[in-house]
């Protein structure tokens, strides 16, 4: 398990982040139109943003600052992934006009222990810690981060460098 941080209060995770240099696991979310996908599914690169709830700010904020990078990654998939319920996820991207990137709901999968990102002890328990995992068109990771404060937003640049 690792540990994040929820203000003041310790939070640990299922697990821990999939480590540079490994295949990234697999995995099956549920899309806007409640279709399953996976990891393979994605084309090309992917830039996963894991984040508790669209319902948030900081969690908005990142989801429009991917959309924003986004514009500038070529043979890159971003993917948000919470287990908000795919409407609240569309709901948010459609009202805000964020089209760049891709989201995916973990309502009813097992990405949260397969990333090691589920939050055990907090009162956020089931949601996902904030972190982000970048993978190659070939599944191997990149780069991956686990937020230390859930409140605070990732490292957009070294997300992005991980790519270069």
């Amino acid at each position: 398990m690792a540990t994040t941080a929820l203000g003041p209060d310790p939070a640990q995770t299922s697990g821990e982040l999939p480590a540079v240099g490994t295949k990234a696991p697999d995995f099956t979310l549920v899309d806007t139109d409640l279709k399953e996908f996976s990891l393979g599914d994605l084309p090309g690169r992917a830039v996963i943003s894991i984040f508790p709830s669209i319902g948030t700010g900081v969690c908005q904020a990142s989801v429009r600052k991917f959309n924003e990078l986004a514009a500038g990654l070529e043979d890159t998939t971003v993917l948000n992934v919470s287990v908000d319920l795919p409407f609240a996820q569309t709901a948010f991207c459609a009202a805000e006009g964020l089209d760049r990137v891709k989201v995916g709901s973990a309502f009813r999968s097992s990405f949260g222990d397969d990333y090691g990102v589920r939050l055990t002890d907090t009162k956020f328990e089931g949601l996902l810690a904030r972190a982000v995992v970048v993978v190659d068109g070939d599944g191997t990771v990149l780069h991956s981060e686990l937020v230390p404060q859930i409140g605070q937003e990732p490292d957009y640049d070294a997300a992005v460098a991980s790519l270069a």
